[in-house]
C-alpha cells in the first residue's frame, strides 16, 4: 500500500479526541491499555496518563497570538495523530493538540493506535524509530502529507539530544526533568511548533 492509501485506512480507522480518551479509560476499567503489548507497567503509566491529561484539558492556555494564527488559518486538513495511551509525550501533547484542531473547522483531527498500523508507522520514524506521537499533516482533498510533527515539541527534542549526546541514554531522571519541564511550558511550546506547519 503507498503512504497515501495507509493514511486514508487510518483516517477511516480513527478516534475522535473524546472518543480516544473514552477507549483509554475504558480500558482502563478492565485493567490494560492501548496497544499490543500489555504489562502491569504499561497499565499504570496509561493511567497517570489519562488523569494528566484530564488535567491539561482543564488547565492548557493558548497564547493570544497563536491563537489568532489558528481561528484566521486558510486550511482544509486532517491531523492524523498515532499514539497510545501509555505514552507521556503524548499525554502532555494531545490536549494541546486537541485545543488548537478545535479552533479551526478547517483542521480535521484523528487519533489512530500506533500498533494497529505499524505500516503507516514505518514511514514516520523518527531516527529509526516508532516513537509517538506522530501528527501526519495531510491534505484530504488533494491527498498529499503536508507535513508531520513529533513526538516532542522542539525545546524537549533538543533537551533528549543534549542529553544523550552527554550520557548515551534516557535515564529516569531525565524523564523526570522532562516532565517538570512539559509543566513549566504548559504546552506553549507545543503551540509554536504547531503554528509552522499550519
Amino acid at each position: 500500500m503507498t503512504v497515501n492509501e495507509l493514511i486514508e485506512q487510518g483516517i477511516a480507522d480513527s478516534y475522535t479526541y473524546a472518543a480516544y480518551k473514552k477507549l483509554v479509560s475504558d480500558l482502563l476499567a478492565e485493567g490494560r491499555s492501548t496497544g499490543h503489548e500489555q504489562s502491569e507497567a504499561l497499565t499504570n503509566y496509561s493511567i497517570l496518563n489519562d488523569r494528566r491529561m484530564k488535567r491539561l484539558d482543564k488547565t492548557l492556555k493558548i497564547d493570544a497570538a497563536v491563537e489568532q494564527t489558528f481561528i484566521h488559518a486558510n486550511t482544509r486538513v486532517t491531523w492524523l495523530v498515532l499514539t497510545e495511551g501509555w505514552c507521556g509525550d503524548a499525554a502532555q501533547s494531545l490536549p494541546m493538540i486537541n485545543k488548537l484542531a478545535a479552533l479551526n473547522e478547517g483542521i480535521d483531527l484523528k487519533i489512530i493506535s500506533r500498533d494497529d498500523h505499524d505500516e503507516l508507522m514505518k514511514n514516520f520514524l523518527t531516527n529509526g524509530g516508532k516513537a509517538i506521537p506522530k501528527l501526519i499533516a495531510y491534505d484530504t482533498q488533494n491527498k498529499k502529507v503536508l507535513n508531520s510533527w513529533g513526538p516532542r515539541p522542539s525545546v524537549a527534542t533538543q533537551m533528549v539530544h543534549e542529553y544523550k549526546a552527554k550520557y548515551g541514554s534516557l535515564d529516569p531522571q531525565f524523564k523526570q526533568d522532562l516532565q517538570v519541564w512539559y509543566n513549566k511550558d504548559k504546552g506553549a511550546n507545543i503551540a509554536t511548533d504547531l503554528v509552522q506547519i499550519l
